[in-house]
This record gives C-alpha cells, structure tokens and sequence, in this order.
C-alpha cells in the first residue's frame, strides 16, 4: 500500500527589501512512500509517475492538478489582496530610510 507521507499545497513565499515585495511560487506536492519502500515527490507537473516496481502514481498527480485548480485568489495571485501589508511596508521604508537614501524611489 502506497503511504503518503508529505502533502503541500502551493503559496508564494514573500520577499520584502526596502520599497519592494517578490513573490517566489513554491508549487503544491506530495511525497510518498510506495508499497516497494521507493520514496517519490511528485507535483502537478510530474511525468514519468511509475517507480521502479511498476506502480501507477497517476492518480496522485491528478489530485495535486486538481487542488491547485481549486486554489483561492489570495493564494494564487496575494499581491492583489494585501495592500495593507503594502502599505504598513512602505510606512515602515519612508521611517528607516531617510530621503537622501539610494534605497529610496528613483530621485533622478
């Protein structure tokens, strides 16, 4: 019998520098043991999904597809719905540097 042993879902982690945000994706994926004691982590775009004893993991890639599918707009696109954060952010920026800092907006 196939164990799973991790299940992830998919988020952005975020980057905060002075006056800026990124967004690094970490998509959803699921280790698992199979019953041939091979251990395998797979992602909605895995390929090639059978281990070495021959077993079928398909199954597992199309429950991942279907959970990223059913993500939430905060999860996949959060810069649209944090503008609070954006905005505590930029407060905090205009605090710590002062105008003439080079990490301040373009001056030129």
């Amino acid at each position: 019998m196939t164990r799973i042993m991790v299940q992830v879902e998919g988020y952005y982690e975020v980057h905060e520098t002075p006056f800026a945000r990124t967004y690094e994706w970490h998509p959803a994926y699921t280790t698992l043991e199979c019953e041939c004691g091979e251990k395998l982590t797979l992602t909605g775009q895995s390929a090639g999904i059978t281990c070495r004893c021959g077993a079928d993991h398909s199954a597992i890639v199309q429950d991942i597809q279907e959970r990223e599918a059913q993500l939430g707009k905060e999860v996949i696109h959060p810069w649209q719905h944090d503008a609070q954060e954006q905005e505590d952010q930029h407060i905090r920026d205009e605090a710590a540097y002062p105008e003439d800092s080079p990490w301040r907006y373009n001056n030129s």
